[in-house]
């Protein structure tokens, strides 16, 4: 019986089979650093949301010389929240692909397939919504530094 698992699954020791896990396994290292972007993500779009909730609550009639200002940050804010909710949807493509990659790596190296080239083409996938996801977060951190220029009286420069 146990030799016939063996052959099904085409693991012929136990150093095999801990070879199988250390291949699937290598690249799920790199799911601990797209956790820890996701965090990172989900945290700055959290404080976007609660500052417009405190500019929509603090809201003023048209005629109120600030209500324009206010607008034009509700509007920086809603571009800033749709820049970070496309980084954390990339992220998270690019976690689910890699996670595929990772099991379909350990199934076919159980099962005896070869689908190398196809999870290599995956495993470049990923790594592409990643850089997609981190060249959104680098638009939305300049959009938001843009749009914060402190006045030159303020910082008493001459």
């Amino acid at each position: 019986m146990h030799a016939a698992l063996d052959d099904i699954f085409q693991v012929s020791s136990v150093s095999g089979l801990a070879h199988t896990i250390q291949l699937a396994l290598a690249p799920a290292f790199l799911l601990s650093a797209m956790g820890i972007i996701l965090n990172m993500l989900t945290g700055r779009l959290t404080r976007i949301v609660d500052r417009a909730r405190a500019v929509e609550k603090e809201f003023t009639p048209r005629d109120d010389p600030y209500h324009g200002h206010q607008v034009n940050e509700l509007r920086l804010l809603d571009r800033r929240m749709r820049i970070v909710n496309n980084a954390i949807f990339l992220a998270t493509a690019s976690a689910v692909v890699l996670c595929t990659v990772v099991a379909v790596m350990f199934l076919a190296e159980l099962v005896g397939f070869s689908f190398a080239r196809t999870l290599a083409t995956m495993f470049a996938a990923s790594l592409l919504l990643l850089i997609a996801s981190l060249v959104m977060f680098l638009v939305e951190v300049r959009v938001a530094v843009r749009a914060i220029r402190i006045r030159d009286e303020l910082l008493e420069l001459g």
